[in-house]
Order: C-alpha cells, then sequence, then structure tokens
C-alpha cells in the first residue's frame, strides 16, 4: 500500500477511535468486513459489534459466509431480521426501493446502538459509490450513519489492497448485493421472486461463473457473467442444463446477455427518460 492510502487508512481508524464504540452494518462484503476490520482495530474486538441484516432479499450464500468473516476478522457478530418486507413503498420497487430498505435496517441498528450504549453505527460505504446511484446514501445521512472509508475518500482498489494485505480470504470477493436488485424498477418484489433468483444465481456458481447475476424480467431470466466467460456459458452441456433447470425453476425463456455482467445494469433503463424524472415518478 501506498504511503497516501496508509495515511486514509490511518484516518479513518482514527475517527472510530474517538467514537469508542462501533456498530457495523456488515454485509459480509468486502466493504463491510474491512469497515468491521476498522473498527476491531479501533476500539478492540470488545467494544466493536458487526451486525447483519437477514431477509427474503439477502443471498443465502452471504447469509451461509458472514459468521465465518466475522470470526475471521476478530469482531462479534449478530444477524437482525428485518421488516422491509411489510413495507409497501419497498415492494412496489420504485427506483429509489434502496432507500426504503436502508431507512429499516439503519433505524433499527441505531436502536440497538442507543440500547446497548455503544457509539456510533457505521458503514462499508467506498469513495467509489458516491459516483453511483444509491438511494440508500440518504438513509444513512438521516439516521447519522458515519461512512468511515468514504469520509477519507478510500477506493475499493484501495479496500481489497488493504484486505489483502492483512490476509482477509475475501480481498478479492466479488460484490453481491441485494436479491432485489436483480429486479427491474416497477416490477413488484415478492419472496417467490427472490427465492428464484437466489436458486439461479447458486446454480451458476455451482458450474463454476463466481461473478453472475440473472435479472428477473417477468417470466425472462437474463443472465449476465464477464464477457470473457460467455463463451464457456454458451457451451452446450452448460447451456442446455442452465435452460432446463431455469425453466424448471419457474422461467419460461432464459436468456444470456452479450454485454456481459455490469454492475446496476438495471440503472441503465433510466438514462433516456432522466433519471430525476424517474425519481419524480417513484417507480409508478
Amino acid at each position: 500500500m501506498s504511503p497516501e492510502s496508509t495515511a486514509k487508512f490511518d484516518a479513518a481508524r482514527q475517527r472510530l477511535r474517538h467514537a469508542g464504540s462501533v456498530v457495523v452494518a456488515f454485509s459480509g462484503g468486502i466493504d463491510s468486513a474491512v469497515a468491521s476490520l476498522l473498527a476491531v482495530q479501533a476500539v478492540g474486538p470488545e467494544r466493536s459489534l458487526a451486525i447483519t441484516g437477514r431477509s427474503h432479499a439477502t443471498p443465502s450464500a452471504e447469509l451461509e459466509s458472514v459468521a465465518e468473516i466475522a470470526a475471521e476478522i476478530g469482531i462479534r457478530h449478530e444477524l437482525l431480521d428485518t421488516d422491509e418486507f411489510a413495507n409497501p413503498d419497498y415492494l412496489r420497487n420504485p427506483t429509489d426501493r434502496c432507500y426504503y430498505c436502508k431507512n429499516e435496517l439503519y433505524g433499527r441498528l441505531t436502536a440497538i446502538a442507543a440500547e446497548r450504549r455503544l457509539g456510533v453505527v457505521i458503514n462499508g460505504l467506498n469513495a467509489d459509490d458516491l459516483s453511483d446511484y444509491r438511494p440508500g446514501i440518504e438513509a444513512a445521512k438521516q439516521h447519522g450513519i458515519v461512512a468511515p472509508l468514504a469520509d477519507a475518500a478510500i477506493s475499493k482498489a484501495e479496500i481489497r489492497a488493504f484486505a489483502a494485505a492483512h490476509g482477509l480470504s475475501i480481498h478479492d470477493k466479488p460484490a453481491s448485493p441485494c436479491l432485489s436488485s436483480r429486479v427491474p424498477y416497477g416490477e413488484a418484489i415478492t419472496p417467490d421472486k427472490l427465492r428464484r433468483i437466489d436458486a439461479a444465481e447458486r446454480l451458476l456458481r455451482e458450474l463454476g461463473f463466481r461473478e453472475c447475476r440473472v435479472r428477473h424480467h417477468d417470466r425472462l431470466a437474463r443472465i449476465e457473467v464477464p464477457a470473457d466467460e460467455i463463451e464457456r456459458l454458451a457451451r452446450d452441456e452448460i447451456r442446455e442444463r442452465l435452460d432446463a433447470e431455469l425453466r424448471a425453476m419457474g422461467f419460461l425463456y432464459v436468456t444470456l446477455d452479450l454485454r456481459g455482467l455490469r454492475s446496476g445494469s438495471l440503472n441503465e433503463a433510466l438514462i433516456g427518460s432522466g433519471l430525476a424524472t424517474a425519481l419524480a415518478q417513484r417507480g409508478d
């Protein structure tokens, strides 16, 4: 790591040290893992707590690994059942759906922090995230959530380098956002859809596709894998198995996106009509 990057992490660590005790919104991804490691380094394992929100939208693979990752970091860990699916604003899947999810999570975490007399709630937001469309950032601001990585201008690349330097096994782990992010805005979120998406992505990972998305377009599944893996996915034995098993899951059509894997590809639909207009409509 460069001296500049080291100084950034020192600044983030110092800010947490001033807080005295920390609750981390811990998804199990690389960003929140590094935020958790900084918390342990700053205030110690007894004054830091990682909490993972659990709902229908949480990928099953993430829930299977979070406790192990937390143990590797050396931070106490708890699961918290969140209730965003009781909110009709979340279920109708407007363009700011993420706001309602994060509002539920952060409201619960700040209540826990207050009840247990813990100093601050933090997340894993990084500097690169600030240039993306992330409605959850507004929920974080409203609940006073601290973003030590973003505040110190720490990039995703620097986070991965820090994780590798500290021996974290997930330093190169692909991103795995919530399952609801696979459903186009305006198409209602349901537990059945998310279970179907989760099962389809588990199958792809079993077939060796470490990075993948299955976008849910009504009865059509649009598969995204990195561009350099498209040729392998299109081989007869893999293509035929995916088609048969995804149709057995309830999809009528199974397609392959020739542009390859793109984070937030469903946001592309907002570009033509204008993001401001889409936000004003709030998915209606």
